[in-house]
């Protein structure tokens, strides 16, 4: 039952929730300022309904109180939002960024948590050596300290639980990771035998802002909840992410790489013509199922992704946004790529008879099953470097898709539909290069229209 204190002109109203399992008592509170003006009868009206709202509040689990820490509130945002609301992958990268977050401010009460506590934090996360994968490399006389030090190869390796073969890497002059540099440090108690190594050793922009936008969406539900009046992130600027060109092949480059694909296998040259074709996203194309496909129209309905995480494997899933199902026109050679593709599969599901995993889906594991994502673009990686192409990733083909429609003079608004963009501002925002080169060439059509005309 609520019990009420008086403290000045505020009420503190409480509420005894039990024990927790350590016998702890478990007690709640608010603070109820009455308003100017109140009569002594109205108060007490007024403080017998808070008591009763108060309690309710707290049986059934509606209460969160501001002195709740960063990294609780985050469960409990976890648990009754991300988890229901967000995709799997989402959920799993913002997972994974908790991993830094909660050692930083994840102890910090919600009513405690200020603007300096997160520029702390992003200050540190742009410090050098910061990233997980940083690679550490050892001083040239590593094996001369070792030996200084009376342990052999194989002590060191038992004291320290580091492999063998790690510790003859840095006798060797290797690069090691982070977790080994440390922990031979430390048996050998020195602090210089370790120096981090040239390459990507901090986080980008981009990726610190990641945190940023994760810590205020969780603070923001704070304040939707009424846990906290306002968002300390508002308050706070991330580094400023300098927006990127998209990476994508011109015409000609194009046009070399569809060359080299005739002598690769019909499943990836499939896939990859049908990315050029049509500029779907690399989970898109695995979740393409045949009966998708409208090969009478030249039609391909997109409506679902598969995706890989590491707790689900590979999995189905919605597309990204509600606008990236879309129905979209294939040419028709691609309709004929696609056909003498679905022979070859059938081929195939026919010689493995019982062991082949009827999925019906377009592009397959060598078993019929949904296919990794990754398996195309580690595929096309090594297609790639097998041809001496240009270094461009399995994504830089959508963006080639779009700047070659764009430089093809096709409106924004059509490339947008068939890219699945919620709206065309996302659009201009990643290829405003290619819109301005297209624009130029339209000018510089303009003139040569004008000019033909005086001249005639």
């Amino acid at each position: 039952m609520a019990t009420v204190r008086k403290r000045g002109n505020t009420y503190q109203i409480r509420v005894s929730c039990g024990y927790d399992c350590a016998g702890k008592h478990i007690e709640k509170s608010i603070t109820w300022k009455p308003s100017a003006g109140m009569t002594k009868k109205q108060i007490d009206k007024e403080l017998e309904r808070q008591k009763v709202l108060f309690e309710e509040k707290c049986i059934t689990g509606q209460f969160l109180d501001g002195n709740i820490t960063f990294n609780d509130f985050a469960q409990r945002w976890f648990n009754d939002y991300a988890d229901k609301q967000l995709r799997s992958l989402t959920v799993t990268r913002y997972k994974e960024l908790m991993n830094r977050i909660t050692p930083a401010i994840g102890h910090i009460k919600l009513c405690k948590l200020q603007p300096h506590h997160l520029m702390e934090f992003y200050n540190n996360l742009s410090e050098d050596g910061i990233r997980f994968d940083t690679k550490y490399t050892p001083c040239s006389d590593f094996k001369e300290i070792l030996s200084a030090s009376g342990y052999t190869q194989k002590m060191l390796s038992e004291k320290s639980g580091v492999s063998l073969t790690a510790i003859r890497s840095c006798i060797n002059g290797k690069n090691v990771s982070k977790n080994t540099a440390d922990n031979i440090s430390a048996v050998l108690n020195r602090k210089d035998i370790f120096a981090v190594a040239e390459g990507k050793t901090r986080l980008s922009d981009k990726t610190i802002s990641e945190y940023h936008r994760l810590i205020s969406s969780i603070l923001t539900a704070a304040v939707q909840w009424q846990v906290i009046l306002a968002n300390p992130c508002d308050r706070v600027k991330p580094p400023k992410v300098e927006r990127k060109e998209a990476v994508s092949l011109d015409e000609v480059q194009a046009n070399e790489l569809i060359t080299c694909l005739q002598s690769e296998p019909i499943k990836y040259r499939t896939a990859v013509m049908l990315t050029l074709y049509t500029g779907l996203r690399r989970g898109e194309v695995c979740g393409l199922d045949w009966s998708d496909i409208d090969f009478e129209n030249g039609l391909v309905k997109i409506n679902k992704s598969v995706l890989y995480s590491a707790d689900k494997g590979v999995y189905e899933d919605t597309t990204k946004t509600n606008s990236s199902n879309r129905i979209i026109s294939i040419p028709s050679a691609m309709v004929q790529l696609l056909k003498e593709y679905k022979i070859e599969q059938s081929k195939k599901k026919l010689l493995m008879g019982d062991m082949w995993n009827n999925s019906g889906k377009v592009f397959t594991s060598e078993s019929g099953g949904m296919i990794n994502p990754d398996t195309l673009s580690t595929w096309f990686k090594g297609f790639i470097n097998r041809h001496n192409l240009p270094d461009i990733h399995y994504h830089s083909l959508r963006h080639t898709a779009a700047t070659l429609l764009i430089a093809g003079g096709v409106d924004i608004a059509t490339v947008s539909k068939r890219l699945g963009h919620a709206d065309r501002t996302t659009t201009l925002n990643i290829y405003t290069h290619a819109i301005k080169s297209a624009d130029k060439a339209a000018a510089d059509k303009l003139q040569d229209i004008f000019t033909h005309s005086k001249i005639g």
